[in-house]
């Protein structure tokens, strides 16, 4: 039996009219497929919302989460008022929907008091925009004659106890599916269920992290053996570059989960690389489609696309960056630097984007966000003390404003000539590089740029190496 598992994100599900086109979506899901498990999402804001409020009572404002609670009791009584029409029905979604805007006002109260939140209790309220809209949603589609059931995301994604970043626990999670999920499909019911969220063994609520309804789609359609996840958003799929700054950017019709990856990390507002490894390694394809154009075929992401040697398929942009160097002649053939540079850099939390190294091994640069160089400059002196006053390493400094360019694509493997075509085209527009990277993966070679000069690198790139490329 052909499985699917559909994922509408927050603008997909966002107020009653694109609930109804994602209602209409699933229903046109079931004519073609055998059986249809739905993700939703909490209606576009909702969980920062519930956040803010909760953050907020914890510094001791009492109005802020009040004034939440009230905005998001009008937002879903609207949303119910339009998508279900049965009077029984509706007055059940409302209650429903009362009893967990009560219950986020008690959470808050109690903050409030406390002037502290845990993580445990962040999870239990941020996922409760989630069940909301899971409950609206099916008894839309109840009322459009297609059997549906909301099912929380809590009685089928088994994880471990780190809340707020919980790590899915496969085999259990598996067992769960088995249980609870398979058969309302083996009855023809179409699941509605909540992202983001699961359970630990206790059964104590967790939420999976950033893009955790994509996670929730990728990990359920690993455990059913599916044979397709798509996930619903509001854009035709994945785009060789930001389209705001290259207007005339393109969808890119096949990707690999390798340069997903890669598009992901270097600033791409696509997958991102944790949340699609279930069905990575389930070997099951992803597409990523538009809500509101369902007729443009999107994005598909598979384990081994076809690929032309040479081509780069996207090209994206890191700002906020800074770079730092560590450099002296006396590092030279002195084992243990770079150990100690990033040892120091880890104590600051500080995320590394990028690193670089002459092979004279007389200087490292590595890039971080402009935030965290003050504290990763000064934790550097520390640690390299002796060696800044023996003049081995003669100074640690940081340029600021810099932008990470990355130029995506497995085609780049082994192919000569490609580093020297986006030299080129940044020469010819008379942008300096400040440092190169290539990781092993050899999908993709990042370039550091100053930020004044980004936008316009991005355009050169995309005009001279990829349009030409295809044209």
């Amino acid at each position: 039996m052909k499985t699917i598992v559909m994922k509408f994100g927050g603008t997909s599900v966002g107020n009653a009219d694109a609930i109804a086109q994602a209602a209409r979506l699933v229903q046109a899901g079931t004519q073609d497929w055998d059986r249809v498990v739905v993700v939703v999402s909490a209606m576009r804001g909702v969980t920062d919302a519930l956040i803010q409020g909760a953050q907020t009572a914890a510094q001791g404002d009492e109005e802020t989460y009040r004034s939440i609670v009230s905005d998001l009791r009008v937002r879903h009584t609207l949303a119910v008022a339009e998508l279900v029409t049965d009077p029984a029905g509706r007055t059940a979604i409302l209650k429903t929907v009362d009893a967990h805007l009560d219950e986020y006002a008690a959470f808050c109260g109690s903050v409030h008091v406390l002037g502290e939140i845990t993580p445990r209790a962040m999870d239990t309220i941020s996922s409760l925009g989630e069940k909301m809209n899971a409950r609206i949603v099916a008894a839309h589609l109840d009322a459009q004659g297609c059997a549906a059931r909301p099912v929380d995301a809590t009685e089928l994604i088994v994880t471990d106890d780190c809340f707020q970043q919980a790590a899915p626990q496969i085999a259990e999670t598996t067992e769960k599916v088995q249980q609870n999920l398979v058969p309302l499909l083996d009855a023809g019911v179409t699941p509605v269920v909540t992202g983001f969220m699961g359970a630990t063994a206790d059964g104590i609520t967790t939420t999976l992290g950033r893009g955790g309804s994509d996670y929730s789609a990728s990990i359920l359609g690993a455990a059913l053996a599916a044979d397709a996840v798509w996930t619903w958003t509001d854009v035709d799929g994945v785009l060789t570059a930001d389209p705001r700054m290259v207007p005339e950017a393109r969808i890119i019709p096949e990707l690999s989960y390798s340069e997903v990856g890669e598009l992901a990390y270097f600033g791409a507002k696509v997958l991102h690389p944790k949340t699609i490894r279930p069905v990575v390694e389930s070997g099951i394809p992803l597409w990523v489609k538009n809500t509101f154009n369902p007729t443009c075929p999107g994005t598909r992401i598979v384990a081994e696309p076809k690929s032309t040697p040479g081509t780069v398929k996207a090209v994206t942009a890191i700002p906020g960056l800074s770079m730092v160097t560590v450099e002296g002649r006396g590092m030279m053939g002195v084992p243990g630097i770079a150990a100690r540079t990033f040892s120091a850099v880890a104590s600051q939390d500080a995320s590394v984007l990028m690193i670089s190294q002459a092979s004279s091994e007389q200087s490292i640069c590595f890039v971080i966000p402009s935030d965290d160089v003050p504290a990763v400059i000064a934790a550097l002196e520390e640690e390299l003390a002796l060696e800044l006053t023996r003049r081995d390493i003669e100074r640690v400094w940081a340029i600021d404003g810099v932008v990470i360019i990355s130029a995506v694509g497995a085609g780049i493997r082994g192919t000569p000539g490609v580093a020297a075509r986006l030299f080129s085209a940044l020469s010819g527009a008379e942008i300096n590089i400040i440092a190169i990277a290539q990781g092993s993966s050899e999908c993709s070679i990042s370039l550091v740029v100053d930020g004044a000069q980004a936008s316009q690198a991005v355009r050169q790139i995309h005009h001279e190496v990829i349009n030409h490329a295809s044209a």
